[in-house]
């Protein structure tokens, strides 16, 4: 049987999960629970090569997540947004989270490693090593200073979306609607313009996916780096608020930018339900409107595991070797899977971190 292709990752939110384990952590990453998406074994034997590992701070009210699911699987839906989050209470979340990374890395005695330049990512595929970048979904441990920016930089910050969905300083983000545009509301504050500024000066990415539209014009007039969406799809196919539209899609293949394909059903559905029972046929039919209106060098994966309902016929990591299979069938070429799977990632990464 041959090598599964390598997979760079756009985004997941294991880091949560593993947060949320407490003990059980070493039974969820060092051998896997069959409960979620992503645990090491796993990573190693289906390809996952590498990705983005969101550190996310979840908000302090209780959610009725039961609720939330049941409306997500019955459209139309708009869910309330989480009120703000201040970074005097994120911040110490943050720095638990993080460490949280480094104990992923210690113990896998080798098998993961925190990477902070494009080729520290090569370097471990070429190993054999999962790569892992960290990433925040959400600039709330960061002050209106910015300096946090600076420390969580020297920590191996190297991706940051200024929002998740509730507003932030920084910005507002979309709420999970169905139908509707992502035109939800404001863009980027005064603050939020800075933080861009300064996310370019220390050569962070700064991630799209979750922005307004609006904000996701601010930053593109702003920002001197490839536009980035980590984990969005095409609102063409389905009309979700979170999608992005055509000409979203045409000024990232502009910049030079990527889109990462969400594996979320809600996202990809046309009928927006969250029900994992549906064909693979949504899924190309995103990647075949992501590669025609962004173009070849511009698409990637974003799967969002462990923070989202997948396909049942893709579930967790196992299910890569599946989705690339499925785009051999629609007909893709060896060399353009190669790039949708990991090389369009790494050569991203080069042009905006530089090296």
């Amino acid at each position: 049987m041959s090598a599964p292709v390598p997979v760079f990752d756009g985004h997941n939110d294991l880091v949560l999960k593993i947060a949320a384990a407490g003990a059980a952590r070493d039974r969820l990453w060092l051998q896997g629970d069959g409960a979620g998406h992503l645990d090491l074994p796993r990573m190693l034997s289906h390809g996952f090569a590498g990705g983005f590992f969101a550190v996310y701070i979840p908000s302090p009210e209780t959610a009725d997540v039961a609720a939330y699911h049941t409306l997500m699987d019955n459209p139309p839906y708009d869910l309330p947004l989480p009120a703000l989050i201040d970074h005097g209470t994120a911040q110490p979340v943050a720095v638990e989270m993080l460490g949280h990374l480094l104990w992923m890395e210690r113990a896998s005695e080798g098998r993961f490693r925190w990477c902070r330049s494009a080729a520290g990512i090569r370097a471990a595929m070429a190993e054999g090593v999962v790569a892992g970048v960290l990433h925040f979904e959400g600039a709330e441990p960061i002050g209106p200073d910015l300096d946090a920016l600076h420390l969580f930089h020297a920590m191996g910050l190297r991706s940051l979306g200024p929002v998740w969905s509730r507003p932030t300083i920084f910005g507002h983000g979309v709420p999970f609607r169905f139908p509707s545009t992502g035109d939800t509301g404001p863009g980027l504050t005064d603050l939020g313009k800075a933080l861009v500024r300064e996310c370019n000066a220390l050569r962070i990415m700064v991630d799209l996916s979750h922005m307004t539209e609006a904000g996701f014009w601010d930053v593109a007039r702003l920002s001197d780096a490839p536009l980035v969406a980590t984990h969005s799809n095409a609102h063409a196919v389905t009309p979700s608020s979170r999608n992005l539209s055509d000409r979203q899609l045409r000024a990232i293949g502009e910049s030079g930018g990527m889109v990462g394909l969400n594996f979320a059903t809600c996202f990809l559905r046309p009928d927006g339900r969250e029900s994992p029972e549906m064909t693979l046929d949504p899924v190309m039919r995103h990647i075949e409107h992501l590669l025609r209106l962004a173009g070849e060098d511009c698409v990637g994966l974003g799967s969002d595991y462990d923070g989202a309902t997948t396909p049942q016929d893709m579930g967790g990591v196992e299910g890569l070797p599946v989705l690339i299979q499925a785009m051999r069938d629609m007909g893709l070429g060896d060399a353009l899977i190669d790039k949708i799977a990991h090389g369009n990632w790494l050569r991203l990464l080069e042009r905006t971190w530089g090296g």
